[in-house]
């Protein structure tokens, strides 16, 4: 008996982009009813190639073969024929709409939409049941959680007839129950004959959750592997080709005077909700205080209002010892003062996508004298810092003059950092900031990090990734439902103690 051909075979795939080179004679079988890991750096050439298998690009040469069967893909539509359906890191949904109209959008099934909805009801019900999906399909998309706006681009997929599934950083944006609950989702997807291709940076839901796995480096396959016969240390380094330090290394430092104070700060939104209530605490120079939570409970609010996004319902705030009023609390007054932000969202708050790298490295300084005399800014003075950003914190590619669109996830949160750090912060606010970053890319802004905490800055962190928190932080306050619940020394903290603060158990319970 012959065996099986593979679901999916990639034969020398190359594929440029003017001078740079994404894929270069990439080549890459996956087994059908399998859940196949993708790894690379940011910029390795990851998404390119999966965006040919789907059909947003055209490869400049070689072969895709499904089922043994070499077939041209030339658009998603292509790729939807021949099973293929695709979960990208930032959804595509309209938000507007309810769920049922989202997964029938495209494929209506004629012009008496009512039909089609009818009959995507139906098949969303039996999707849900065999899957374990459980969504409610009048439920309007933008109100939902991250996590189930997910769901509604899985099911989308396979009520197209996904038999190949490929998911890409589909937990950068996911709390870590949402991530387990995907997981357990895979498998089932596993179980019932589907394949799936999973590109992610994190190397503990490679060793998690897949069978196999495949390495990327700038633009070429480097290696293939079965997880079960490889380790977290010998992926990091296949990755990035050298050795990486998959822990935080920092000594124990005596932190200095009071920088933050904040008390009985509180955030009502616009339907009149408080998101954040009494919050009060104190940071100091030379320490890092990261903030351990589950996303939507408060931690979001307290880095907005503190950069001067939002404005308090009441509370105090204190910057070097001088009380902040109304006029101050503005993000350019505050970053005259030493207060810089790293948004939680690059792509939303952090970064006009649109604009050119050069320019989103001036963002919020345009107005610096050594840009450009009076209203008038010098292209090359300004291109000339965004290369030297992008030189020393190993942005790729070094283009200052790319669109910033373009460049990969964790290559537009180097811009990002490179804009605030290097501007010497006596406070830095950091939200999420190795989200959706590979290895390499996590241990030099973890060193960055400890570095500026070394030289004395003032760090709140906000992540979702507990490890990170626990590795980097001197102190850990844990917020619940918009309160901080309990603090502890990083030092000595317990994880479990950690996560019942996080639950709301509180001290005194």
């Amino acid at each position: 008996m012959s065996e099986a051909a593979p679901a999916i075979e990639l034969v020398a795939i190359s594929k440029s982009f003017g001078p740079v080179k994404a894929n270069r004679d990439v080549s890459l079988s996956v087994a059908a009813g399998s859940i196949h890991g993708i790894v690379g750096e940011n910029g390795a050439g990851k998404s390119t190639l999966m965006s040919i298998l789907y059909g947003f690009y055209e490869a400049d040469s070689g072969e895709i073969r499904i089922g043994g069967s070499a077939l041209p893909i030339r658009s998603s539509a292509d790729a939807i024929a021949a099973g293929i359906g695709m979960v990208h890191q930032h959804f595509m949904l309209v938000e507007p709409l309810s769920v049922a109209e989202n997964v029938v959008l495209g494929a209506e099934g004629g012009a008496r939409l009512k039909r089609g909805i009818a009959q995507a009801r139906a098949e969303l019900a039996r999707l849900s049941q065999e899957y374990g999906l459980v969504i409610d399909p009048d439920a309007i998309v933008g109100d939902l959680s991250v996590g189930l706006q997910q769901r509604v681009e899985i099911l989308k997929a396979l009520y197209r007839g996904a038999e190949i599934l490929i998911l890409d950083e589909p937990t950068a944006v996911l709390t870590p129950p949402e991530a387990d609950q995907l997981f357990a989702l895979l498998r089932a997807l596993r179980a019932q004959g589907k394949t799936v291709i999973l590109i992610t940076h994190k190397l503990r839901e490679i060793m998690d959750v897949t069978d196999t796995v495949s390495v990327m480096r700038r633009g070429e396959m480097i290696a293939h592997y079965r997880t079960a016969e490889t380790s977290p240390p010998a992926l990091a380094e296949a990755m990035v080709g050298r050795r990486v330090l998959l822990r935080v290394d920092k000594e124990p430092r005596e932190r200095g005077k009071p920088v933050l104070e904040v008390a009985g700060l509180s955030v009502t939104d616009e339907r009149g909700v408080e998101r954040l209530s009494e919050a009060s605490l104190t940071l100091h120079a030379g320490e890092i205080v990261g903030i351990a939570g589950v996303a939507g409970n408060g931690q979001s609010e307290l880095l907005e209002v503190l950069a001067g996004l939002i404005q308090p319902a009441r509370g105090v705030i204190r910057l070097d010892g001088a009380i902040l009023n109304a006029r101050d609390r503005n993000p350019a007054k505050l970053r005259r003062l030493g207060l810089m932000h790293i948004p939680e969202d690059r792509q939303k708050m952090g970064l006009v996508t649109a604009f050119p790298a050069a320019e989103n490295s001036v963002l919020g300084y345009h107005d610096d004298p050594s840009f450009g005399p009076g209203p008038f800014l010098s292209p090359a003075r300004i291109e000339a810092h965004a290369l030297s950003g992008m030189e020393a914190y190993d942005v790729r590619p070094a283009d200052p003059n790319l669109k910033t669109a373009k460049f990969s996830g964790g290559n537009q949160q180097k811009i990002v950092l490179a804009r605030e750090i290097e501007r010497a912060p006596k406070v830095l606010l950091v939200g999420q900031p190795t989200r959706g970053v590979d290895i390499g890319a996590i241990e030099f802004i973890h060193r960055r990090l400890i570095a500026l905490r070394d030289a004395g800055v003032a760090i709140l962190l906000v992540s979702v990734e507990l490890d990170e928190v626990m590795a980097l932080s001197d102190r850990i306050l844990a917020m619940c439902g918009g309160r901080i619940t309990g603090e502890r020394v990083a030092e000595s903290a317990d994880e479990k103690d950690i996560g019942l603060l996080m639950a709301g158990v509180s001290e005194a319970a």
